[in-house]
Order: C-alpha cells, then sequence, then structure tokens
C-alpha cells in the first residue's frame, strides 16, 4: 500500500509539474509582450507629458496663474476609470478603461469666453497625457503581477522537480528494495520448510521400513 500510494503521488507530482511549466511558459510570454508596450507606453507618456507642461506655460504666460486656477476649478466633470481583469493562467490581471478623459468644450467646465485656440489645447494635451498615464498604470502593475506570479511558479516548479519528485523516487526505490528483499527471504524460507518436509518424509519412510525388517 505504501508502494502504490508513493507512486500515485508521483504520478500526480509529475502532472502538476508539467502544468506548472505551461503556466509559467504563458506567463513569460505575457511578460515579454507586456514589457514592450510598457516601453512604448512610458516613451510615449513622457512625450504627451513634456508636450503638455510646454503649453500650459505658455498658457499661463498669456492668461495668468490666476485665470488657469480658476479654469481648473470649474470643471464639471472629473475623468473616470473603470477597471476590470483579465485571467492569464489563474492570474487576474488588472484591465484599466478610461472614461471620459477626452472632453468637449462644453464638459470642461470653464466659460469660452475669455480663452483662445492655445488654452484648448492645453486641456487637450493634459487630457492625453493623462490617458496614456492610465494606460501606463495598468502596464506596470500587470508586468509587477506577472513577475511575482511568475518567481512564485517557477520556486514551486523547482521544488517539484528538484526536491518532491526525487525524494518520491528514492522512497519507492528503498520500498521496492525492502518488498524484494522480503519476498527473497520468503522464497530462502519456503525451500528449508520443503527440504526439512522431504527429510521427515525420507526419515519417516526408512523408519517405517526397519519396523517392516
Amino acid at each position: 500500500m505504501a508502494l502504490l500510494n508513493t507512486k500515485q503521488k508521483l504520478a500526480l507530482s509529475t502532472k502538476g509539474h508539467k502544468l506548472l511549466k505551461q503556466k509559467r511558459d504563458a506567463l513569460i510570454l505575457e511578460f515579454f509582450d507586456v514589457v514592450k508596450q510598457a516601453k512604448d507606453l512610458r516613451t510615449q507618456a513622457d512625450e504627451a507629458c513634456i508636450t503638455a507642461f510646454k503649453s500650459l506655460a505658455l498658457s499661463q504666460a498669456f492668461h495668468g496663474k490666476a485665470f488657469l486656477e480658476n479654469a481648473a476649478r470649474s470643471a464639471e466633470k472629473v475623468p473616470e476609470i473603470e477597471v476590470t481583469a483579465k485571467n492569464i493562467m489563474g492570474l487576474k490581471i488588472p484591465r484599466i478603461k478610461g472614461v471620459s478623459i477626452h472632453r468637449n468644450i462644453l464638459e470642461r467646465g470653464y466659460g469660452v469666453a475669455g480663452t483662445d485656440a492655445k488654452f484648448d489645447e492645453t486641456v487637450a494635451n493634459f487630457e492625453n497625457a493623462l490617458n496614456l498615464i492610465i494606460k501606463l498604470a495598468e502596464t506596470e502593475v500587470a508586468l509587477l503581477r506577472l513577475l511575482q506570479e511568475i518567481e512564485k511558479t517557477s520556486r514551486r516548479t523547482n521544488a517539484l522537480e528538484y526536491n518532491i519528485q526525487p525524494e518520491l523516487r528514492g522512497t519507492i526505490k528503498y520500498i521496492t528494495l525492502y518488498l524484494n528483499q522480503l519476498e527473497a527471504e520468503r522464497f530462502v524460507g519456503l525451500k528449508l520448510m520443503k527440504t526439512k518436509m522431504a527429510k521427515a518424509e525420507e526419515a519417516e519412510e526408512l523408519a517405517q521400513a526397519a519396523e517392516k525388517a
């Protein structure tokens, strides 16, 4: 029973090891895909922020700091985000969807009078930068979770391959050797018993022959 149970454990361990390797490989592929996306988004977000702050400096020089602060406070609709999840081999990766990041002039809240196209461009530039930052946040959180899951899966895979499976194989070998030894001892015992019985029968036959003589 111990041998059968250990063999079953080894079979389950082998199957689990295969599944964990498949999971790790799938996570690594997804990780490198997200790395490329994050790299591109980082560049785009940096460029968008630089453009936005340059246009802000020009608008502040033309309209003044007080005007920009009042315009910012007049925003009636604050950008929102919707967070969902993507499942990759049991790992949930956040999906952040921007909602109303880009607004039209009426949704921005400030009056059209007293502003110019440059001011509207500044607002649009910051909305564009915010949209890219939200996408970048999604990819960077995904990278962190993927990396943590890859490390955890690798530890489990290595534990099965280098610790648990060799130990189970060693146990199976030990039990098999022990059972073979018992079988050999049983065989020798049966041979000895058979020999003794044969000698006893022979002695009895000789005794019977002596009585008749």
